[in-house]
């Protein structure tokens, strides 16, 4: 099972978002988890990787099992460790390799072009909840068929 990291960086009301091109959806800066390399690890070498930051003391606020169904029937399930962390090191790239990078007011990102998963998640995790758990099902076109969230 494929294992992603990612980190919501909030810093004076405002999160940095990354805007992957293929969809034009924003997204929090993250990416796979290297083998023999921890989750916390793993988010701090990808944020600085695709950001030029490094998050400083990132908390985990979301584990979440990540499944794409076809017609009912399971084809691909990934776990994602989501972290959040309130300062940082380093300076911003000016052109991330991945896509392009932003700070987004807080009370403005709702209204963001992102994928109805991520949505979710934002949008709980900017609430500053202490951890959450949950299970997305979506399609192949990336549809949120269902969710439970804890």
């Amino acid at each position: 099972m494929q294992r992603i990291a990612n980190c919501i960086l909030v810093s004076e009301g405002r999160v940095l978002l990354l805007k992957k091109p293929r969809r034009g959806w924003w997204v929090a800066p993250g990416g796979k988890v290297e083998p023999k390399e921890t989750v916390l690890e793993a988010v701090c070498r990808e944020y600085e990787e695709e950001t030029g930051l490094i998050p400083r003391d990132p908390s985990l606020c979301g584990v979440f099992t990540m499944c794409l169904e076809e017609r009912g029937k399971l084809e691909k399930e990934w776990m994602m460790f989501t972290f959040r962390a309130e300062g940082y090191h380093g300076e911003l790239l000016p052109h991330s390799p991945e896509g392009e990078l932003c700070w987004h007011p807080l009370d403005q990102v709702d209204a963001l072009p992102t994928s109805q998963m991520d949505r979710k998640i934002l949008t709980r995790l900017l609430e500053g909840k202490k951890l959450s758990i949950g299970r997305l099902v979506y399609s192949r076109e990336e549809e949120l068929l269902r969710h439970h969230l804890h």
